[in-house]
C-alpha cells in the first residue's frame, strides 16, 4: 500500500507542476464538499487522485475535502487532502502538501500515511507498529520536557481563540506555517514539543481529512493527539465532525500547555495520600484494594481511615504528599479541598461522584494511570470569601447567604465591582463557580456551564421577591459584595456546605478570585457524557 501511495503523490506533483503559475493556482474553481472554496490546485490535485485510483483499478474509496466520499464498494478508505496549506500554494509560500492516509474505519484505524511537501519532495512515512519515517529516516518525538524551554506550533488565525495567545506568552517560542499536517510532523521529528489547534468557531475546527495521515506519523514517531479535555483525539471519516487538538510529544506537554500544571515524572517517586468518607459501607475493603494496587508505592492514610484499618494515620491537613487519594463522592472530595493544597483524584464510591475521575468498577486501572502519570491536572479557580479584609474561606463550588430563619425572608444589597446592582427581598444568594455550576446553583435554576470556560462565575438569587432577579454571568475578575440589610436579623454565610459561619445584618460580605486553586485529576474526561449519564433528565 505504501508504494501506492508514493505513486498517487508522484500523480499531484506531476499535475499540479502544469499549472502555468502561482495566480492560476488561486483561481475559484467551484464550493468544495465541505462548504469552501476549491480552489484551481486544489482541483487539479484531487483529480490526479481520483485518476489514478480509477487508472489502476485500486482497491479503495476515497474522503476528500474538494469531493467528499466516493464509495467504490471497498473496505478500505483513503482519506486524502489533495492539498493542505492551498493558502500557501495559492501565495507561492513553500509549505504545501499532500496528505494521504489508508483506514478501515475511523482515523484512529489508519494503518498506512504518506506526506509530502510538493515542494521540497521531502516525504513523511508511517505503517501502524512499524515506525514513521523523515526520508528514509526514522524519527521520533523530543523524549525530555523542559517547562522553560518548550518551543510549539500554534495556529494563530482569524478564528484562533483567546487561549491560544495566552500560550503564546507563556512558552520559549511559537511557530504557525499554515500546514497543519506538516507541521504536526515537526512534533514528530522532535523539532517541537506540541503542537496546538484552538479555533473559537467550531466549523472552523480540524476534519478527519486535515491530520489522518500526520496523526499516525505523530504517534508512530511517540506522540499522541489530544482533545482539549484531554482524552485520545479520534475522529470518524467524513467531512462533518470537526475538533480542536493538542499533539504533543508527551502528556506533561498536554498538561502545562492547556492546565499549566503537568502530570508527574514517572521517574521521580511519589508520595500518594488516602483519604475517605468512613460512613460508607464497605469502606475498608475499597482501602486496602487501593493500597494494593499502588504495591510499593509510599503513602500516608488519613488518621479516621487508619483506625477503621487499624493502621497508623496522620490528618489530611498534616500530609506532605503529591497526590491525594479520596474514596468516597462529591462531599467527601469538596472536604478534602479545604485539607490539602495536593492534587486530587476522586474514587467514586458515593452516589453522583461528578467530580471524580475513577469508578468503584475501575479502580485497578485507575491507580495503574496514576502510577504512570497517564492523567490529566485541572486548575480549578476558586472563590474568596472576606469580611473586613479577613479571609474567612475559599469555595471551589459555591459561597452562599441565606437567612438563618426557616421561611424568614432577609433584604439584600448586592453590588458588582462597588456598583449598586440591586436591592431585594431573597431567601439568599449564592456564588458558584464553574466548577459548582453542576451542584447547588444548577438546581436553582442557572446555567451548566462547560469547565473549559473557567474564567465566569455566577451569581444566583435564591426565591428572590422581584420578578426580575434572575441568575447573572460575571467574570471572574469582578468583585461580588452581598449585604444583608435588615439589622437584628442574621444570615448565614456557607463555603461548598462545609463550613457554617453566622452574618449579623449590615454585614458585608465579598466575594472575589482566589490567588489559590484546586488541581483534580481526570481521566478520559467528557464533560457533556458526564452531564448526560450523572445529570439525567437535568438537560
Amino acid at each position: 500500500m505504501m508504494d501506492t501511495l508514493v505513486a498517487i503523490a508522484d500523480a499531484v506533483q506531476d499535475a499540479i507542476g502544469l499549472i502555468p503559475s502561482v495566480n492560476e493556482r488561486s483561481e475559484f474553481v467551484c464550493m468544495g464538499a465541505d462548504g469552501t472554496p476549491t480552489s484551481e490546485i486544489d482541483k487539479v490535485a484531487e483529480n490526479a487522485v481520483l485518476m489514478y485510483i480509477e487508472s489502476h483499478n485500486i482497491p479503495l474509496n476515497v474522503l476528500s475535502e474538494e469531493i467528499g466520499f466516493v464509495d467504490n464498494g471497498h473496505k478500505e478508505t483513503l482519506i486524502l487532502d489533495p492539498i493542505d496549506g492551498s493558502r500557501n500554494a495559492e501565495l507561492g509560500v513553500p509549505y504545501f502538501a499532500v496528505s494521504l492516509a489508508v483506514t478501515t474505519g475511523t482515523m484512529n484505524d489508519v494503518h498506512t500515511a504518506y506526506l509530502r511537501n510538493l515542494v521540497t519532495n521531502d516525504e513523511y512515512r508511517a505503517e501502524k507498529g512499524k515506525g514513521a519515517f523523515f526520508n528514509g529516516e526514522r524519527i521520533q518525538t523530543k523524549r525530555d520536557f523542559d517547562p522553560q524551554n518548550i518551543v510549539m506550533m500554534i495556529y494563530i488565525g482569524a478564528h484562533s481563540h483567546p487561549v491560544s495567545y495566552k500560550v503564546v506568552s507563556r512558552v520559549r517560542a511559537t511557530r504557525s506555517y499554515g500546514c497543519s499536517s506538516l507541521e504536526m510532523c515537526l512534533v514528530a521529528q522532535g523539532m517541537a514539543d506540541g503542537f496546538l489547534v484552538n479555533i473559537q468557531n467550531y466549523t472552523h475546527s480540524i476534519r478527519v481529512v486535515d491530520i489522518a495521515a500526520s496523526a499516525l506519523i505523530l504517534r508512530e514517531a511517540g506522540g499522541e493527539l489530544y482533545d482539549l479535555y484531554g482524552n485520545v483525539l479520534d475522529l470518524p471519516a467524513n467531512l462533518t465532525e470537526r475538533s480542536n487538538f493538542l499533539a504533543t510529544s508527551n502528556k506533561r506537554v498536554f498538561d502545562y500547555i492547556m492546565k499549566g500544571e503537568c502530570s508527574h515524572d514517572i521517574n521521580k517517586s511519589q508520595t500518594y495520600g488516602i483519604y475517605a468518607n468512613t460512613s460508607i459501607e464497605g469502606i475498608e475493603d475499597v482501602a486496602r484494594h487501593i493500597m494494593e494496587c499502588l504495591g510499593d508505592e509510599r503513602y500516608i492514610i488519613d488518621s479516621e481511615l487508619a483506625q477503621l484499618l487499624g493502621m497508623e494515620g496522620q490528618p489530611l491537613s498534616e500530609m506532605d504528599v503529591d497526590i491525594v487519594i479520596v474514596l468516597g463522592g462529591d462531599g467527601t472530595l469538596l472536604r478534602a479541598t479545604h485539607n490539602t493544597e495536593s492534587k486530587i483524584v476522586g474514587i467514586n464510591v458515593g452516589s453522583v461522584g461528578f467530580l471524580t475521575a475513577v469508578e468503584r468498577d475501575s479502580i485497578d486501572e485507575g491507580i495503574a494511570r496514576l502510577k504512570r502519570g497517564d492523567y490529566t491536572v485541572d486548575r480549578r479557580s476558586m472563590i474568596r470569601v472576606s469580611c473586613n479584609s479577613e479571609v474567612l474561606g475559599d469555595a471551589i463550588n459555591e459561597a452562599m447567604i441565606h437567612t438563618a430563619s426557616v421561611a424568614k425572608i432577609r433584604e439584600f444589597r448586592v453590588y458588582i465591582d462597588d456598583s449598586l446592582l440591586t436591592e431585594v427581598k431573597a431567601d439568599g444568594y449564592l456564588m458558584s463557580t464553574v466548577t459548582g455550576s453542576t451542584s447547588y446553583s444548577m438546581s436553582l435554576g442557572a446555567p451548566i456551564m462547560d469547565p473549559r470556560v473557567d474564567n465566569a462565575w455566577i451569581l444566583t438569587p435564591m426565591a428572590a421577591f422581584k420578578y426580575s432577579s434572575r441568575p447573572l454571568i460575571l467574570p471572574t475578575t469582578a468583585k461580588v459584595t452581598i449585604e444583608p440589610t435588615m439589622p437584628n436579623k442574621d444570615c448565614l454565610l456557607i463555603i461548598d456546605g462545609q463550613s457554617e459561619i453566622t452574618i449579623p445584618g449590615g454585614t458585608r460580605i465579598e466575594m472575589s478570585l482566589s490567588p489559590k486553586y484546586t488541581r483534580l485529576i481526570s481521566m478520559n474526561f467528557d464533560f457533556y457524557d458526564r452531564v448526560r449519564n450523572k445529570l439525567s433528565g437535568t438537560i
